[in-house]
């Protein structure tokens, strides 16, 4: 199959909002921004980038918020270097976004990976957040207790994780044009909006995306930290960071068909959260609740974000 060629320009789609860069945490980071208000920023999930968002942007600026949907470190449109994929840099990168964009705090909403990196930064720097809502994420000591206690649930449904520990396995992400990303988000998906256009549209821009130089494994550096350093110093040390509980109000909507982080995972988050803390399991859904219930998610983004 002859291989297509992809660039940072995949990830530009227009619409009402502006793009530009910012530089934060030593990074230069591809934005997406709309509105004036109180800051709202949005942090996009594997293997995925800012247009996750893209039916939450207008409904948030036309509610009076200035929103900003980012590309995660290594994916899109934003820098890729060859290291800082450990969650504490990547965690850093959040609270910088917040100060680059000339704000103090600032709602933070992160699907996935960004939901891990919305717990990992509100635990350790909890003065850059207003509040905090998670999609289709657990706190990563729930994940990571998870993995050892469930074996028939939470360890099966990351069979992907192990995978991706493997040398190269960005090659065979992006093989046969980048079919295994559709495979996963096929699978994980709620079946409401499995079947949709916006579904077949999105898909392909990830596999688009995913196929830029450099993304696929930037993507996987950030699953393959966590199992590097896990008996490390490192690791340790995440653990016990973690474990102080933050005071950052955290609202968190979990897809009750979500089958790559199961509701019974994610659940217990609500322990490492001693401010406000709401639960919601959104029936019908899937892992990615922001587009197969878009209306619902930005009510409740809102609701939170005021």
């Amino acid at each position: 199959m002859t291989r297509k060629t992809f660039a940072d320009s995949a990830a530009i789609k227009q619409g009402p909002w502006t793009h530009r860069h910012i530089d934060a945490n030593g990074s230069r980071f591809h934005v997406v921004e709309a509105g004036e208000g109180p800051l709202i920023l949005l942090l996009h999930g594997f293997p995925e980038f800012w247009w996750a968002w893209r039916h939450q942007i207008p409904a948030l600026a036309d509610a009076g918020f200035r929103v900003v949907a980012a590309d995660l470190r290594g994916y899109g449109a934003s820098d890729k270097p060859p290291r800082g994929y450990d969650a504490y840099t990547m965690a850093a990168d959040v609270v910088g976004l917040v100060r680059a964009l000339g704000e103090r705090e600032a709602t933070v909403v992160g699907h996935d990976l960004g939901g891990i990196l919305g717990f990992a930064a509100a635990a350790f720097h909890p003065r850059q957040f207003k509040s905090l809502v998670v999609l289709g994420a657990a706190h990563p000591l729930r994940q990571r207790a998870a993995l050892a206690v469930d074996p028939k649930g939470q360890l099966t449904a990351s069979r992907h994780l192990f995978a991706f520990q493997m040398p190269r396995y960005e090659h065979k992400l992006t093989d046969w044009d980048a079919r295994k990303v559709a495979d996963l988000m096929y699978a994980w998906s709620g079946p409401g909006w499995r079947g949709s256009r916006d579904f077949q549209e999105y898909v392909r821009a990830c596999r688009d995306v995913i196929q830029i130089p450099q993304a696929a494994f930037c993507a996987l550096e950030a699953f393959r930290w966590p199992f590097r350093t896990a008996m490390g110093l490192a690791g340790r040390r995440f653990v016990k960071l973690l474990q102080r509980p933050t005071p950052v109000p955290t609202l968190q909507l979990h897809g009750a068909l979500d089958r790559c982080v199961l509701p019974r995972t994610a659940q217990g988050s609500g322990r490492y959260v001693y401010g406000r803390y709401e639960w919601k399991l959104l029936d019908g859904i899937g892992h990615f609740p922001q587009q197969e219930a878009p209306e619902t998610i930005t009510k409740e983004i809102i609701r939170w974000a005021s």
